[in-house]
């Protein structure tokens, strides 16, 4: 039995097979109608969700399979002080797999390591958020036709985004990578991603102005100012339009560039960007759909022929 905890827990090799049958589910979905009849999915959300809750409803009930779940802490038992622990062996009563987003870092882990069903981290705390990244990845391969040499630029909230750092970690294992890194100095990013970019030689730049380096970019990637992470308004409020996506601004990209965003957008970039075929973060939504539906049979060990 296999969990999905971090987007490196899949090798790059295993990386391209999901990709690959991501691929053909999007060229095929037909054929994956029944894929997962009989089979049910718990959806434990401990933390409000939109995309990444109905993303995976969606990607198991294409498949054939019925979920189960809840989208609140307080319509659980972790309202009475259930630990994750019980809740998970309960799950596993009831559900073939189980995807848990949670407040908490490592809380997945824990259940992971309590289930006897797969358990996929939907998102923890400000630590990872693997799906996301395996949303990202296929996103780019799909519309790039390659992971490997590219320049990409991550702009926004460096600091608390989970995303971010999730995908900084997956890319790096790629050949030719390039980072650069936009935030201000309050949202930098942590210094244990540039110690890791450092031991592995891989180039990254931090700057605090979005203009100057739109010219270089492979990649865009926006990220909201997060206000859930932050300890006081006040900062939030100073913070949250520093970084507005614009079309004046994308006139200083390249004609091939592709600007993702993992969503749910604020203000960081205009409306009136929306029509600009380099922006992809509505399409990346939908890989998303098809991504998980990879993942699901994957980790249940489903193939359909």
């Amino acid at each position: 039995m296999r969990h999905l905890m971090n987007p490196l827990d899949f090798t790059t090799a295993e990386l391209e097979d999901l990709f690959d049958l991501a691929n053909d589910i999007e060229a095929n979905m037909p054929k994956y109608a029944h894929a997962c009849a009989g089979k049910k999915m718990a959806t434990c959300f401990y933390e409000p969700s939109t995309r990444t809750r109905l993303s995976f409803e969606a990607a198991m009930l294409n498949l054939g399979g019925s979920v189960l779940g809840f989208a609140d802490a307080s319509n659980s038992s972790a309202a009475k002080g259930e630990s994750v622990s019980d809740t998970i062996r309960v799950i596993s009563c009831y559900a073939d797999i189980c995807a848990m987003r949670h407040p908490k870092e490592g809380a997945p882990m824990v259940a992971a390591e309590k289930s006897s069903i797969p358990v996929i981290n939907a998102g923890d705390g400000g630590h990872q958020h693997p799906t996301q990244t395996l949303t990202d990845l296929l996103t780019i391969r799909s519309l790039k036709g390659h992971l490997d040499h590219l320049t990409i630029g991550l702009c926004g909230d460096l600091k608390f985004g989970r995303t971010v750092h999730s995908l900084i970690n997956a890319l790096s294992r790629y050949e030719g990578m390039r980072f650069i890194f936009i935030s201000p100095d309050e949202l930098r990013i942590p210094d244990y991603i540039t110690e890791m970019l450092k031991d592995k030689n891989i180039p990254y730049e931090e700057v605090i102005r979005l203009e100057d380096k739109m010219p270089e970019l492979d990649i865009l990637y926006m990220t909201r100012v997060q206000k859930e992470r932050f300890f006081n308004e006040e900062d939030y409020i100073r913070l949250k339009d520093f970084y507005v996506l614009n079309k004046k601004k994308m006139k200083l990209a390249p004609q091939d560039m592709l600007v993702l965003h993992p969503l749910p957008r604020v203000n960081e970039i205009s409306v009136d960007v929306d029509d600009d075929p380099r922006a992809v973060y509505f399409k990346q939504a939908q890989y998303g759909v098809y991504v998980r539906m990879a993942l699901i049979l994957t980790l249940l060990d489903i193939h359909v022929d």
